[in-house]
């Protein structure tokens, strides 16, 4: 049998970048569970109107996951994140800002300054804005390219 040698290239290497870890982003996606999932570990998103689990997920700004983390769909953005952003901050500490929807508002952001020591940006929608629209800096979570 012959192996393979497969090379492994960093990618901010390779885009002639720094290879520390500057910013990220961070976003929730409610999900349907089977009903045999246990009622404990399942809730129900009223704002999405699904009954299941939620994954919360924090990445580097080329969509590379960083950290993840997943509860029952009822828990509000602003509580599940902060297991997610404490996780990516002790795993790269390098990372300064995390870009966010207006869904993690609030207490979070003041959390994230005195506890973490690093700038949670809320990325608000233009008040005209109607329907889905790729918004900046968070594009990377959307898994669409932007414009």
């Amino acid at each position: 049998m012959r192996r393979r040698k497969t090379l492994v290239v960093c990618q901010p290497c390779a885009d002639g970048r720094s290879v520390e870890l500057s910013a990220g982003l961070i976003d929730s996606q409610s999900v349907r569970t089977a009903g045999t999932v246990p009622v404990s570990t399942r809730g129900f998103d009223a704002g999405k109107k699904v009954k299941g689990r939620k994954r919360f997920i924090v990445a580097d700004t080329l969509g590379l996951l960083l950290a993840v983390h997943v509860v029952a769909a009822s828990v509000q953005d602003r509580d599940g994140a902060k297991r997610p952003l404490l996780r990516a901050h002790l795993d790269h500490p390098s990372i300064q800002k995390v870009w966010a929807d207006q869904g993690f508002s609030g207490r979070l952001v003041d959390w994230s300054a005195s506890i973490l020591g690093r700038e949670l940006e809320i990325v608000r929608k233009a008040p005209d804005q109607r329907g889905f629209q790729v918004q900046p800096k968070r594009w990377a979570l959307s898994g669409r390219s932007p414009g």
